[in-house]
């Protein structure tokens, strides 16, 4: 399917972004108080970074998906559960039965829809009392490694910035008008991994591919020298996972 936001390129690299904070998924479960067996949607579910753990809890997971390439990651890295089953569709139009679902969830692709038509959609497909969650994974800019890179991309993209990944959802879940209070949940994870790995990894970074144009690869390489001056070949990579939930009114 046709997106404004193409992930077809970057579909391999996405394999190697961390997973959410598991603390931050189990206390986002229990405010919607989902049980096992309850249906969910998983709205731009990607390689299944959060399917994943939606269908390890036992719920039964609709993921959503418009990308071709990336939805066949998704349905490789979830073949061994039954609960799961892919279609595409995008948050604007996920092509789901009204009324369907406990749990609506945008993990790190709520950023790149309309996000009143994605929260209409949503509110159409969840049933009575049901929950819409979405969430994304910030680095931790404090960590000297995050900042050195964070300091590369401003120096070498003219005007960067992170769009609406890293804004506060409050305000736009309010103006829908179609859900009550807004909980914030967050918690921490630290992504242990390879070097090389990590490098691969910002491959995937669509809002960094969108803003340097035909400079993207001079981007990775630059972000390529900087992680390869550590002497270390794992490294440790902080990360916060920032998740905001309401509930239909």
């Amino acid at each position: 399917m046709k997106t404004e936001w193409d992930y077809t390129d970057l579909a391999a690299a996405y394999l190697k972004r961390p997973d959410y904070a598991q603390k931050a998924i189990d206390k986002m479960l229990e405010i919607s108080g989902v049980k096992k067996g309850d249906a969910a949607c998983d709205v731009g579910a990607g390689a299944a970074h959060l399917t994943l753990k939606l269908a390890e809890y036992g719920l039964r997971v609709c993921a959503v998906e418009p990308n071709d390439a990336m939805r066949a990651n998704g349905i490789k890295r979830t073949e061994q559960f039954e609960n799961v089953r892919w279609f595409e569709g995008t948050g604007e139009h996920t092509g789901m039965d009204d009324n369907a679902f406990v749990l609506v969830t945008f993990g790190s692709s709520f950023n790149v829809c309309d996000r009143l038509k994605a929260l209409a959609e949503t509110k159409r497909i969840l049933k009575d009392q049901g929950w819409f969650a979405c969430m994304w994974n910030h680095r931790d800019l404090n960590d000297p490694l995050q900042r050195e890179i964070e300091e590369f991309l401003k120096a070498e993209i003219d005007g960067y910035s992170y769009g609406t990944r890293r804004e506060d959802q409050t305000a736009v879940i309010n103006e829908s008008g179609l859900f009550g209070d807004v909980v914030y949940v967050e918690g921490t994870v630290e992504h242990e991994i390879l070097k090389a790995d990590f490098i691969e990894g910002w491959k995937s970074h669509g809002t960094v591919q969108r803003q340097s144009k035909d400079k993207f690869n001079y981007v990775i390489d630059g972000i390529k020298r900087i992680v390869e001056e550590k002497s270390q070949s794992i490294i440790k990579v902080p990360y916060t996972t920032r998740i905001w939930m309401a509930q239909v009114k």
